[in-house]
């Protein structure tokens, strides 16, 4: 199987390098705009700009991918509040191109979706949940599914919600890496009591992605980690894993912080379906937070 990986450069899609690198009879291609930040291995490495179509064409062209999973996306939902036009054109007008090239090349598309399409007044949700977002880059995640959907494509999306994990590049961050690093530094952090999410371990979204994948499972599946925690109480639990200060840390709500973005409340997922059709099993946050200490102390 030739497998195109978009968003190479990201979190997930490091992890899927490194996943399917290691699968037999697997062919691995990985794209994102800028220079490769993954290190030598056993996949090729093309930098594209998807929101060229006639670059993203080429590309399939040459490569005749069997399989595409596209996580490449703008997901700072701050910067996407600002710039609602530039994130229309990364997560709607780059996914109408994919999903015209897969029809095209006939690939099956995995797509990459999130919880922020949900307003968080009635979370955990299952698939069949009604969205409603509440900013813009809910909205336009929102748009792309519906771009899926409409599709004449074999089509699986992945839900997923506040990935974390250790990247190759030492600039991107997530929530873990943000708190450690701030403990580490010794600065006092205030972190919200009044929202839940499900963190999700970037490895376990990969594998989810790749189950998905070469199943060639059809439609909706959540797939997080399978703990409903606020940002306070993951706070807590990654001062303990690292054996950081956690005194450091004060509750507070959402009401202390400016941000140019709603967020939903409480999200959170079901994930019987993933379970059952997929075999998905995360890791619960403190084995995922105990993998990440161990990347850190190899």
């Amino acid at each position: 199987m030739r497998v195109l990986v978009t968003g190479a450069n990201g979190l997930l899609g490091q992890k899927l390098i490194e996943l399917l690198s290691t699968e037999p009879n697997v062919e691995v291609h990985a794209t994102g705009r800028g220079p490769n930040r993954n290190p030598p291995g056993n996949y090729t490495y093309h930098m594209v700009d998807l929101a060229e179509e006639g670059a993203l064409h080429n590309l399939f062209e040459q490569e005749r991918p069997n399989a595409v999973i596209h996580t490449a996306a703008m997901t700072n939902v701050d910067a996407c509040e600002l710039d609602p036009k530039e994130c229309w054109i990364q997560n709607v007008l780059v996914v109408e191109s994919v999903v015209r090239a897969c029809e095209h090349f006939g690939c099956f598309l995995t797509h990459v979706s999130t919880d922020f399409i949900f307003d968080g007044a009635s979370g955990p949700y299952d698939e069949l949940a009604a969205p409603n977002p509440i900013n813009v880059y809910g909205k336009t995640k929102l748009a792309a599914e519906e771009a899926v959907k409409a599709s004449r494509l074999e089509w699986a999306i992945a839900r997923t919600i506040l990935v974390y994990g250790v990247a190759h590049d030492p600039s991107k961050s997530n929530i873990v890496l943000w708190v450690k690093r701030s403990l580490e530094q010794g600065k006092a952090i205030q972190l919200v009591t009044d929202q839940w999410r499900m963190p999700t371990l970037a490895e376990d979204l990969a594998l989810g992605c790749w189950l998905m994948t070469k199943k060639r499972a059809q439609g909706v599946f959540n797939i997080s980690g399978p703990d409903l925690l606020t940002p306070y109480e993951m706070g807590r639990v990654i001062a303990e894993t690292f054996g950081l200060d956690s005194s450091l840390i004060s509750p507070t709500d959402g009401s202390a912080f400016t941000q140019p973005a709603k967020r939903p409340a409480k999200t959170g997922f079901i994930l019987d379906k993933a379970r059952m059709t997929l075999g998905f099993e995360p890791r619960r946050y403190h084995e995922g937070l105990a993998l990440v200490k161990s990347q850190f102390d190899q």
